[in-house]
């Protein structure tokens, strides 16, 4: 193995164990001290402050004007679609259940794809979306009402799904824009199309805030500073550069990397407990988005 594969390795290991521990960051800062509102807020308009400085930096692509409702339906799917979805999961679910039902991504794009580009399912990847599918209802079926104020396991599953849907169609929409323009000229213009969306609910999404007003809140700061410059920040630029290395294949088994941080993470905090339906339901699930992606 070269440097530079071995290098896009470490890269594209990091970014997935960064999402990965996301979730039950996300989680901890959802239940005590950010609404999901305030928190896609604060997160789409960190993205847009960032990326738009970092876009100054660089060589300019021009946006041709077909492209301007791409990027605009992209944010609004991809990223803000996606994130408050994410938020709003975290809010009645766990971070295990959450991460589990997120890594049917793969194969609600292979869905969308056969239905809306016509792209062909082989019978071994209808395997995989059946396996997949096993996997989910074991979560769907296996999880139990919680006794947390406010929790809803099916309500929180139910936006999670929604979270896959709206990740999905973002990726299958925007396939073709991804190699025709720099990640950082997407990721600016996307974030700036979803702040000024929020706009409207900046006031509630910033001020109105537990972890703004409370004295000596240090864990939260900190919990928000990973989401904002590990989550929103460092791992975007670290998937670009492994998915230029290494091939999809690989890309996709690293990232079954982020439902086992998750739930190593969520249950090592205290937030979930460990079962064995996790276990079944989680080999079921990468088993079989393995055998799609391949």
């Amino acid at each position: 193995m070269n440097r530079q594969n071995q290098s896009a390795i470490i890269a594209i290991f990091s970014a997935n164990v960064i999402f990965g521990m996301n979730i039950p960051v996300t989680k901890a800062l959802i239940a005590n001290w950010m609404t999901p509102l305030g928190y896609t807020t604060v997160r789409m308009f960190f993205g847009t402050f960032v990326f738009w400085i970092i876009g100054f930096c660089l060589k300019r692509d021009k946006i041709q004007k077909n492209d301007l409702l791409i990027l605009v339906i992209g944010g609004l799917l991809g990223y803000l679609g996606t994130q408050f979805l994410f938020s709003e999961s975290l809010r009645f679910t766990t971070p295990v259940n959450f991460s589990l039902l997120m890594a049917l991504t793969p194969l609600a794009v292979l869905v969308i794809s056969f239905f809306f580009l016509k792209e062909r399912i082989t019978p071994k990847k209808i395997l995989g979306l059946c396996l997949s599918i096993a996997g989910a209802a074991t979560v769907i079926l296996s999880s139990h009402p919680h006794t947390d104020p406010g929790s809803n396991n099916a309500l929180g599953i139910f936006f999670a799904l929604l979270c896959v849907l709206s990740y999905a169609t973002y990726m299958v929409l925007t396939r073709k824009i991804a190699t025709r323009y720099h990640p950082v000229t997407i990721a600016k213009w996307m974030f700036l199309f979803s702040a000024v969306l929020l706009v409207p609910f900046l006031s509630s999404g910033i001020s109105n805030q537990a972890i703004y007003s409370a004295e000596g809140a240090i864990k939260p700061l900190l919990l928000l500073s990973f989401s904002l410059l590990f989550s929103t920040l460092l791992a975007f630029f670290l998937m670009p550069y492994a998915l230029k290395k290494l091939e999809a294949g690989t890309v996709s088994v690293f990232m079954n990397l982020q439902p086992i941080t998750a739930s190593a993470v969520a249950i090592w905090v205290g937030q979930d407990n460990f079962s064995w339906n996790t276990v079944i339901a989680m080999v079921l699930i990468i088993f079989g988005v393995s055998v799609v992606s391949k």
